[in-house]
């Protein structure tokens, strides 16, 4: 680890347990969601939808919080959300229909605006500059865990409270960790003068990367962020292929394990290339998964085929995400990029995971595999026209 990174450890672990608590609470639909479809009197997909209403709003408030990230600094902001996601569970907790479990939801799209991935990379951005991709990667090592380690956990609280309850423990973890330790436990922001990568190399700017170029990086996030939505019924779905409820809960859980193992290798190597290649890496690696699903499930072998090649390379695109703008835009404009990215990358993923569901419980699972499928080749398409699109630009701009 380069000593930077040494100096910037305690602030990852404070990072890496706020990110945990965060991702992890909210991902209970994809392990209660036939309790809460029962109790509530709500249709599974309308369940699902409650993480779309989440991810949606989320995507509208983002670039609207651009702002008051430039204004009053990352650790502020996430402190403000750690915060506000209280009520989002105690309107969960209290809910008896759809009314009170979409407020919920919509309560705890705003907190995650503010608190969960695109306000870390934000924050990292204010410390390290263009060098933040290797912290990014190191932070998403241990995120990666959040469902691995909180679907067990939301799974056991439920069966021994009730899963009301275990919203009111959610809660509490909110205000008793996560917000003392974005208080306490986060930098106050020393924004470095505007510069970046390529201003130094060539003296150009990177705050404006083009119009074209930024359509392409959107679209390709938007649509790889639709596609790892499918991960979020991964356990519904192995159960309609027969899988036992209990073999159901502990594959689907395996997925954070194999995320952070991708992770880590781009880790390793992260200084070596940049965040487009590991999209493009991980694009081709997706489509491989679902299309053995595709042909091979529910054989066992086919199963784990795609737990590799799905979770490798989602966690690999994870990285390249959250890094892929470090390409384009230097620390001033990172922000501002970061959170209006936020907004369609967040309506895709929010609208998947109802679709998804809706498509499995329709039609089967040959046809929400296929449809996966399809839209991993299409974000693979999308990354290889931004790649060439980034050669031709820095190309043209280094014989100047």
């Amino acid at each position: 680890m380069q000593r930077s990174e040494q100096n910037l450890l305690p602030i990852l672990v404070v990072l890496a347990i706020t990110q945990l608590v965060g991702w992890g609470t909210i991902s209970l639909p994809a392990v209660i969601g036939e309790q809460l479809a029962r109790d509530l009197g709500l249709a599974l997909p309308a369940v699902f939808a409650g993480t779309t209403v989440m991810m949606v709003t989320s995507g509208l408030t983002a670039p609207l919080m651009a702002n008051a990230f430039v204004k009053y600094g990352a650790r502020r902001v996430m402190a403000a959300g750690s915060v506000a996601a209280v009520p989002g569970f105690l309107l969960l907790a209290s809910a008896t229909g759809p009314s009170l479990y979409y407020a919920g939801w919509v309560v705890l799209g705003i907190s995650g605006a503010a608190m969960l991935s695109t306000a870390t990379y934000i924050l990292l951005n204010e410390i390290a500059g263009a060098g933040a991709k290797r912290p990014i990667g190191a932070l998403m090592l241990v995120t990666g865990l959040s469902s691995s380690l909180f679907w067990p956990i939301t799974a056991a609280l439920t069966s021994h409270f009730g899963w009301r309850t275990a919203l009111l423990i959610y809660a509490a973890l909110m205000v008793l960790v996560c917000f003392p330790l974005h208080v306490f436990g986060l930098p106050v922001r020393k924004m470095q003068p505007a510069t970046s990568r390529a201003q130094a190399a060539n003296g150009r700017s990177t705050t404006d990367p083009g119009r074209l170029p930024f359509m392409l990086l959107v679209a390709a996030i938007a649509v790889h962020a639709f596609t790892w939505g499918f991960g979020s019924i991964l356990i519904q779905l192995y159960k309609t292929m027969g899988m036992a409820d209990d073999w159901a809960l502990r594959v689907g859980s395996l997925l954070g394990v194999i995320q952070v193992s991708a992770r880590g290798l781009d880790y390793v190597g992260g200084g070596r290339w940049t965040g487009l290649t590991t999209g493009l890496v991980a694009a081709f690696v997706i489509p491989i998964g679902f299309a053995t699903l595709l042909l091979g499930g529910p054989a066992t072998w086919a199963i784990v085929v795609f737990m590799l090649f799905y979770g490798g390379g989602g966690g690999a695109m994870a990285v390249a995400r959250a890094t892929m703008p470090l390409v384009f835009y230097d620390q001033a404009a990172f922000a501002r990029a970061s959170s209006h990215i936020a907004l369609p990358a967040s309506i895709a993923g929010a609208a998947s995971p109802p679709i998804f569901v809706w498509v499995l419980t329709t039609f089967g699972s040959h046809a929400v595999i296929g449809m996966a499928l399809t839209f991993s080749l299409t974000a693979l398409a999308i990354l290889l026209c931004l790649t060439h699109v980034h050669r031709k630009t820095a190309a043209a701009q280094m014989a100047e």
